[in-house]
């Protein structure tokens, strides 16, 4: 199959496993360009990715998850040039390792043209640290503002039309722009599907340093939604009273 697909993996601090991801995404039927958006790593993210034979792009200091999902969008395109046809956006996450090579289904559906943007859902689910109440808030928030509902909609094994991550700029701040990139588009009449997956992350621990990426999170997710969907956000309190 000739290339129609690039894989965009936002990457931070990610030495250990960048590179089985890089190599497993690489594989995928349609792909001829994987870029790694190096986000200001201290560790060597970035020569590992170019070792795997990633492109890649460099942040000198770490922007966050959108900041990197735009960087990488953005150097294919200059990579597509002008004449040729858009390639679709296929998001990944650094920590995936060998278990990107499951994420072919996700770009079915857009190849096909039958969705703009497909989500992925893990069918094996590994045991997180939090209780759950970021997940709580973008699923009611995008609910409430869309209808449609969501299992995993913090997922960012997602895949974009070109057209569909366009309409959807400027991307919401941070761990914000999944909750905010599945409300925009819906809204403006992109046809999004959810698609199962045999993928999973590293599990993520109860540390002080998880704590405060869910809290991060948190944050981010309530920011995206106060301008799309204030209700919900003054009902977080309703959604985890014991918070």
């Amino acid at each position: 199959m000739s290339g129609d697909t690039a894989v965009v993996i936002p990457a931070a601090n990610e030495a250990e496993r960048i590179a089985t991801t890089v190599k497993a995404a690489s594989a995928l039927p349609g792909v001829d360009l994987v870029v790694v958006v190096d986000d200001g790593s201290r560790d060597l993210t970035g020569k590992a990715a170019r070792a795997a034979g990633a492109r890649v792009v460099r942040h000198s200091r770490n922007r966050g998850k959108a900041a990197a999902m735009e960087s990488g969008a953005e150097a294919v395109r200059l990579l597509d040039g002008d004449d040729a046809a858009p390639r679709h956006l296929l998001f990944l996450d650094a920590d995936l390792g060998a278990t990107a090579a499951a994420a072919a289904p996700l770009v079915e559906p857009v190849r096909a043209g039958v969705a703009d943007m497909t989500i992925a859902v893990f069918a094996t689910r590994v045991k997180l640290g939090g209780h759950g109440l970021v997940v709580r808030l973008s699923r009611e928030g995008i609910r409430r503002a869309t209808g449609l509902e969501l299992a995993q909609p913090l997922n960012g094994q997602r895949c974009l039309t070109r057209a569909a991550f366009e309409a959807a700029r400027p991307l919401a701040h941070g761990f914000g722009v999944e909750t905010a990139l599945t409300i925009d588009l819906v809204r403006k009449g992109f046809r999004v599907e959810q698609v199962e997956v045999e993928m999973a992350h590293r599990a993520t621990g109860t540390d002080w340093r998880a704590q405060l990426h869910r809290a991060t999170q948190l944050r981010d997710v309530a920011r995206a939604l106060a301008t799309r969907d204030p209700v919900v956000v003054q009902n977080l309190n309703k959604l985890h009273p014991n918070r």
